[in-house]
This record gives C-alpha cells, structure tokens and sequence, in this order.
C-alpha cells in the first residue's frame, strides 16, 4: 500500500518544485480525495495531455480508487507538464475536489504562466447542476405574466423595491432593510443565532412572491454573491396537492418536484448533504397550506434518505431536523406567525413609499409626459394613491388605465372620485373581457362595463363556481377535471384570470390550474355568491365566521380541519387552527359588501334579478350590523378620568373595510353609532393607507370628540391625507411608527389648525426632518390646547429644535414633550434651555440621545434653576461630563421640584457624582438621580451607597 508523508504533506524546496514528486509523495491523500476523476479525465482530454486511450485505460479499473491510482501513473509517466496541469485543475474546481482545498493552500502550489493559459473545462455534476439551477431560475424569474398567457413583461423592467422592515420577535420596529442583499446577510437583525429562517411576511399583493422572483433572478445571473450553490424555490400551496399516503424522499422532493440534475445525482444530492450552508430554500405563502393531513401523529425525521410525507419533510426543513445549516426564507400573509424558536430574522413588507410609487410610475410610463399627468393626477386622489401603496393593486390600476388609453387613444384619466377594491377588480376583470373581443384596426371596442359582463356572464359563473369551491376547502390549486366540470372552454384560460401552475405537482404531468392571485380567487367567490340564484342565507353569510366575537360559538364553522404544525414547535390546542390569517375569507366578505352595494345594482341587475339582489344586501346589512355590534361589545376596555378606550383588533379593520366598500352613508352612520367608545385603539392592528380610508369613511359620522391611537401600522403620508375627514373630531392623534415625512406633517397642520381641539400628537419614530418641525411649531402655535407631543426618534436636527423649543416656550398648556433619539445637539439644547425659564405647565421633557455636549448640559442646568414645573427630565445617551454634572449639582441645591434626573449613558465620572451627592444634602424634592452605565466604578459608587435617591448600577 502507498504511504503518505508524516508530516510534511508534499511540502518540497520552492526552488525546484517537483510535480511528479508532489503526486508521489502524497498519493494516498489524493486517491482518498479525488471522487470525480472524469472531470480531471475531461480536461486533460481537451488539452491533448491525454488520448483517448489513456482515458479508456482509466475508466476500466473497477474501483473508484483503483481509478485514481491509474491516472496518477500516466500523469506521472507523461512529465512535469503534465502533473503540474492535473494540480491546477484540482486547484481551479474547488466544488468537485473540496477536500484537497486545505492541502493546495498548505502546499502553496501555484501555476506557472504555461499552466494557467490552458482551458480548464468544469464538468463536475455539482457545477452542472449549480449551472442547470440558475437557468431554470433565470428562465422563470425573468418574466412576469400579464392578463393573458400570451403577453409578458421583464422582471426588470417593472419591479420597484418596496419598503423591507426589520423586525423583533413582538414585532417591534428595528429598521429598514436597503437591498435584497442584506435579507441574506447574516450580521444584522439576527433574533437568534440557533434560528434558521428568514420569516418575510406582509399583506395580500404587497409584493412577496415577487420579491422571491427577484431574488432567484439576481441569484441566477450571479449578482447575489451569497456563497450559494444551490436555490430550491417551493410555493407552500404545492404541498397540500400531495395525498395523505404520498411518501417521498428528501432527494425526491428536491429532484424529482423541482429540477433534477444531469449527471450523478447521488453524487450532488451528497455534496448537499455534507455542505448544507450553500442550499437556500425559499418558501413561499405559509399561509396558503391547508390540509385534512394530521402532523401531530406523525413523528420528526432527521434522515434524508426516509421517506416521509412531503408536509413532514417541509416542516422538518424548517426546523432544522433537515438540512441543519441551511438556509430557509419563508414568506407568509401578516398574522400568521411561526415558533420562535426556528426564527433567525424578521420582516415586514410594507408596500410602495411615495418615493416607491414614484420610481415604478415612471417604469410602467415611460413617457415623461404621461409620467406627469399620471402622477399630477395621482396627487389630487389620496384615495387612489392609499390602494397603489399596494403594489398588486397599483399594478392592476396602472396596468387597465394602460389598456384603456390604448384602446380609446385618448389622454389617461384616472377618476377623481371615491374607489373602492371591488371597482378596481371590476375593472380589471371588465379589461380581460374585452380581450375576448376581436380587434379591429379601424374600429375601436366602445362596449359599456354593463355589456362586457353581460357576454361574458355564462364565463364569470363558472371562474366563481371554481372560485367558490376552493374557497370552501381552502385550497388554491385546481385539477384540470375540476376546472373542466365548471364547463370552462381552452380559450378561456387564455384569458389570464386563470393560470397553469408552473411546477411539476404529485400528479406528473397532468396540469394544474390557479388563479392569478389570491384576491382574485376571493373576487370570483363575491361575485359567485352574488350571482348565483340558489345562494341561500347560510351560504351566503358562510365566511364571516372570523367576525364571531371570542367565546361565542358560529353557526356553522367553515373551517376544514387544517394542518397543524405540533412538529414545528408550535403549543396549539387540539382541533385549534394554528392558521391565524384568513385574509382569503375576509377578502371574499369584503368583495361581497362591494358587489351587493347600491352603486353596483345597475351592473349587476342585467346579470341578477333585482329582487334577488335587494334580498342578499339586506341579509348581508342585518348581519353586518349585528356583528359589528356584538364584536365591539366583547372587545377589551379601559376606563380612565377621561377616556373610555376600546381596543380594536385586525378583524375590527376588515370590518371598517368592509363598510367603506359599500359606500354608503346610512352604514357609514349605523356604524359610528355602534362605537360606545371616546378612544379607539387600533394598534399593530397591520392597517395601510388604503384602510385610513375606511377608518375616517366610519369616524366622521362620529358626533363627539375621540381619540384616536394608531401607532405602528403602515399609515405614510397617503394615509394621513384619508383621515382628513374625521380631523375634526380628534382631539388624540397618534400616529407613531407609520412612515410618515415632512409631507404628511404638512397636511397635519393645515388640518388640525383648522379646529385647534388637539391635545394630543403622537409622531414617535417617523421621518419627518426640520421642515416638519416647523409645522409642528405651528401645530403648537395655534392650537392652544395642546398638551402632549410625541416626536422622539426622527431626523430633528438643531434648526428643527429651535424652532419646537420656541414653540414649546409660548405654550401655556404644553405638559409633556418627547425628543428622544433626534439629534438637536448644544444649539437645539440652549433653545429648550431659553423654553425651560420660568414655563408655567411644561412637566415632563425628554432630551435624551440628542448629541448635547457640554455647553448644551451647562445651558439647562442653569435654565433649571429658574424653573418650577419640570417634574422629569429624559437626558439619557448625550456627552455630558463632570463639567456639566457641576452645573446640575448647582441647579439641584436652587431647584426643589424636580423629581427625576436621568443622566444614564453618558460620560460622567466618580468627581461629578460627588458634586451632585453632596447636592443633595440641600435638596428634598428630588426623588432619584439615574447615573447607569456612566464611567464609575463600583467601588467608587459604593463610597455614596447611603444616598438611596442616586442609582449607578
């Protein structure tokens, strides 16, 4: 047998390197290492080392060794040249001879100028099947399909980034993410190390699966340098195809359902095995996996080669019983959530930003002076604008408008009314009907809304009659039998409403069908329900189950028995279903009000007896009503002095949604008579712009003053233009963590200075910079009741500060101000220091992590000592010293009525706590001074430990 070297490992005089000895010496290394020698056989083929009988010579030893052995013999014979090259292939294919990498780089082997000019050819299956990847996933992310299967639009051209929002396990806000890069980049916004999935999740058509899109793109055409070798793309739905007996493999799964390699399978599917970290798995729509299959009886897999049912195959990926090291991005509509414990990142898709919406206005028009009126247009219509932040609908808007100025050749119009979701999906399905129409190019299509749903009526009940039947059992994917049993003809899938699923599902080859998007599917139910003479009562009030108040039992749940997720980790209780999210049913009941509203009786009367209709839209307005009141009626409550506060939930949202498709003023009334409350809470409730809509189509209806609490949504700048009709019954404002910039700001002021009953304005962690500021100024100016502001964690500079400060100085009444987290720094401080003199009601004041160093500090010490009111002081994570803690300690032996200094995070040392412990001895109003994390030593703050009222550690 060959012996390796003991410890040299080849390692000769660099003077006169000798190949040949480098392969002779370190024999049984390579021929335990070398796996794949047709690679090597290929190259030294292509560069006439080898003939052709050398490599039949080769590949008739029995044994992967004894290969091996052969080849190093005829290298050797052949010369230095010859060896040299073999060294520089094994060098240059770092996937197909991964195990020699350590030992090339120890050896120091580096090819001569000869050597490196020869072609080197990368046959190894794991190359090839990295290489078949990313033409299968350039292929299929390269285009997007638009209304009918025959037209198609470049990825490139038409996708818009949206807003990519980091955050924590409670969904706290932790930053935006700046490119799809930094989804992957595993050095920020990690929750925990042990996790393994990404978790993107958002609403409806806010642009997920695209998302997915472009970034299998950027991985296929080598833009995404992630160390990925492998991009496995699975959409969630897919699973629930499989039969509860169906049993696959791992490599199966991969393989089989998804892309199989060329070449020597087991060899690739064993490299994945062995370096998991260069696989990423995209998931897409969590939510979109319903099954009657029972997870909780089957037990966790840790083996690739068992096989199991795909379900448990999926769930064990994620959890990382599969694959451990991997990467996995799962996407999913808002609400659903997943362990913790399987979370390593979080985000939210938050939709187009004004700037977004922009960017992909000027993509879809090209022209610049269409652009213009496009956007001029878009300005003048918030409510329009709210529905684009949704890049779906923006699409679907932009893209009819599109057809209709082709068609009529006249300049684009957008409406300058009120338009609900149901008027845009009316739209879009009244453009695919004209496409049924044969074209002419001398006469144009001038058929009427009315007259496209008529002709196409016997093809709209069969889409809602597949549409319906889906959305019983929640199931998205369609058999070609089922869509055919709806007596639906070949050209009519052509017409883009339904599409051919594009992978291979369980079944083989027999295709499968989908609607083009989930709201889609709900729209064709509305529409089924509506139109169909033997909907009764029960069927149609059937997916409102979601808007039982907790506690109370529905009248016939139409919910199938879903999936449960016990082998995730998840704690559910036995027959609960773990699915949060029913936006697919909350969508349908939305279209439903929409269709069944008065504005669209005289559509729909030419499809649908009148009578028929008036009785569906009073059943559905009873019920409405009826469920509304009793919901509000179970929501928590808090009584304070002045408040009685209800808290809403998302159901509460979909159900203002609801309302305001249907457009009328008696439900808008009837609506705000049920809201037995004066502040509605409506946090993390995962309301849009769009929904600001809603919310103030209720609320203006509103007869007496509320308060209104939306932190942390998604609101922008359009949502706060749609609440301008119920501003004038606010007298709570709260709109913290909502995008909203120095645009939003303004309309604030030009609102809220026209009533001036504000006592309350909650801007916490928005964007707004000192141009907003100055409106606030004036906010605070004019409106002279107001008593809290909220404007911590914004892009507030010293010009912005001044110019609050001043305002908060001319204020009698202003009680509370927060500026924490901007960055006003000395000049801003001085200017509070001028606000603080003698101010009769400011109480509590935050000026925490602001940048203010020492003159800043010294400037509100020595304002302090003329000021009676503050009661608080926030100074946290600024610059001051011992310098400024003398000044405070001076303040403190004038000052007798503030009772708490917080001076955490900054740069005081053991000489300023002395200063301000002997301060105390002069003072008994103040009842605790916060020194943490400051530079003192324990030992230093030991010597003052009998002064309870300082707290170093």
């Amino acid at each position: 047998m060959e012996k390796q070297a003991p410890s040299e490992m080849g390692i000769i005089s660099s003077e006169s390197p000798s190949h040949i000895k480098l392969l002779i010496i370190n024999r049984e290394l390579l021929v335990t290492h070398i796996r794949n020698t047709q690679c090597l056989l290929d190259n030294l083929l292509k560069n006439d080392y080898f003939s052709e009988e050398d490599a039949e010579i080769v590949c008739a030893c029995p044994t992967q060794p004894d290969k091996v052995r052969k080849l190093l013999d005829l290298a050797q014979s052949k010369g230095e040249e010859v060896c040299e090259f073999l060294l520089y292939v094994l060098q240059q294919l770092e996937d197909a001879y991964v195990d020699l990498r350590p030992w090339l780089l120890e050896i120091g082997f580096c090819p001569s100028q000869l050597i490196q000019s020869r072609a080197v050819v990368n046959t190894d299956p794991v190359s090839r099947y990295t290489q078949k990847l990313r033409h299968h996933l350039g292929r299929d992310s390269k285009f997007v399909l638009c209304y009918g299967q025959k037209e198609e639009l470049l990825l490139d051209e038409v996708y818009t980034d949206t807003i990519m929002e980091l955050v924590g396990f409670t969904n706290e806000s932790l930053g935006c993410l700046d490119s799809l890069a930094s989804l992957l980049d595993h050095s920020m916004g990690i929750l925990n190390e042990q996790g393994e999935t990404l978790f993107v999740s958002g609403d409806a058509g806010v642009g997920k699966s695209m998302l997915l899109r472009r970034l299998q793109g950027l991985w296929a055409s080598g833009q995404l340098d992630t160390g990925i070798k492998f991009f496995f793309h699975f959409r969630c739905r897919m699973f629930s195809c499989f039969k509860e007996s169906d049993a696959l493999c791992l490599q199966d799964l991969l393989f089989k359902h998804y892309c199989y390699p060329e070449q020597d399978p087991e060899e690739v599917f064993a490299f994945l095995l062995r370096f998991p970290h260069t696989a990423l798995f995209t998931f897409d729509g969590l939510d979109e996996l319903h099954s009657d299959f029972d997870l909780s009886s089957v037990p966790d897999t840790s083996s690739p080669l068992e096989p199991a049912h795909p379900l448990v195959l999926l769930a064990n990926l994620l959890s990382g019983k599969l694959l451990k090291g991997a990467t996995k991005l799962l996407t999913a509509r808002t609400g659903i959530e997943i362990p913790r414990q399987l979370l390593r990142k979080k985000v939210f898709l938050r939709g187009f930003s004004p700037s977004h919406l922009q960017a992909y206005t000027r993509r879809m028009f090209p022209d610049r002076a269409l652009q213009v009126c496009l956007l001029d247009q878009l300005e003048a219509n918030p409510n329009l604008c709210s529905l684009c932040t949704v890049p779906l609908f923006c699409w679907i808007i932009f893209r009819c408008f599109q057809h209709f100025h082709a068609t009529f050749d006249s300049t684009l119009q957008l409406p300058d009314c009120k338009v609900t979701l149901t008027d845009v999906f009316l739209l879009v399905t009244e453009v695919h009907l004209n496409r049924m129409q044969p074209t002419s190019l001398v006469q144009r299509n001038t058929r009427s809304q009315t007259e496209a749903f008529r002709s196409g009526q016997g093809l709209l009940h069969s889409l809602g009659q597949v549409a319906h039947w889906g959305m019983e059992k929640s199931l998205f994917v369609f058999s070609q039998e089922q869509v055919h049993a709806s007596e639906m003809l070949e050209e009519d899938l052509q017409l883009g409403f339904l599409r051919a699923v594009p992978e291979l599902g369980p079944e083989g080859e027999q295709p499968s069908y989908e609607f083009f998007h989930i709201t889609l599917q709900a729209f064709f139910t509305a529409f089924f329900l509506v139109v169909d003479d033997k909907v009764g009562t029960e069927k149609l009030l059937r997916f409102f189950q979601e808007w039982v108040p907790p506690g109370e039992a529905t009248v016939a749940s139409c919910f199938p028995h879903f999936l449960r997720f016990q082998c995730l980790g998840g704690t559910s209780l036995a027959g609960e279903d773990p699915f949060k999210n029913k936006d697919h049913f909350q969508f349908t009941n939305l279209f439903l009000c929409g269709l069944l509203s008065k504005a669209k009786q005289k559509l729909l009367r030419h499809l649908v007896p009148v009578a028929a209709l008036k009785r569906k839209r009073k059943v559905l307005w009873e019920y409405l009503f009826a469920s509304l009141r009793s919901y509000l009626k179970n929501l928590p409550r808090v009584q304070t002095e002045s408040f009685s506060q209800v808290h809403g939930m998302p159901t509460f949202i979909w159900m203002l949604r609801c309302i305001y498709e249907t457009q009328s003023e008696k439900v808008g009334k009837l609506a705000a008579r049920g809201i037995c409350a004066n502040y509605l809470k409506l946090t993390f409730c995962n309301a849009c712009s769009a929904d600001c809509s809603a919310i103030s189509f209720v609320l203006h209806h509103f007869r007496k003053h509320l308060a209104l609490d939306l932190d942390n949504n998604n609101l922008n700048d359009y949502g706060v233009r749609e609440l301008q009709p119920c501003f004038s019954r606010l007298t709570v404002i709260r709109l913290s963590v909502n995008q909203i910039t120095d645009s939003g700001v303004k309309v604030l002021y030009e609102e809220l200075t026209k009533y001036k009953i504000l006592t309350f304005l909650g801007l916490y962690n928005n964007q707004i910079t000192d141009v907003g500021a100055k409106y606030i100024a004036k906010i605070l100016d004019e409106c002279k009741g107001l008593q809290y502001l909220k404007l911590g964690l914004n892009k507030i500079t010293s010009e912005g500060g001044k110019c609050l400060a001043l305002a908060v100085k001319n204020s009698k009444s202003v009680f509370e101000v927060g500026m924490w987290g901007n960055t006003i720094g000395d000049e801003g401080a001085k200017a509070f220091a001028e606000a603080l003199r003698n101010h009769p009601s400011l109480t509590n004041l935050s000026l925490a992590f602001n940048s203010i160093s020492t003159e800043g500090g010294k400037s509100l010490a020595q304002a302090l000592q003329q000021n009676t009111s503050l009661r608080i002081f926030w100074l946290t994570k600024n610059e001051f010293n011992d310098e400024v803690a003398k000044s405070l300690a001076e303040m403190l032996k004038v000052n007798q009525t503030l009772k708490h200094l917080w001076l955490i995070q900054n740069q005081i040392t053991a000489k300023g706590l002395a200063q301000l412990a002997d301060a105390l001895q002069e003072n008994t109003g103040i009842m605790e001074i916060c020194l943490n994390g400051n530079l003192i030593k324990p030992e230093e703050a030991k010597v003052f430990e009998h002064e309870k009222r300082i707290v170093c550690f």
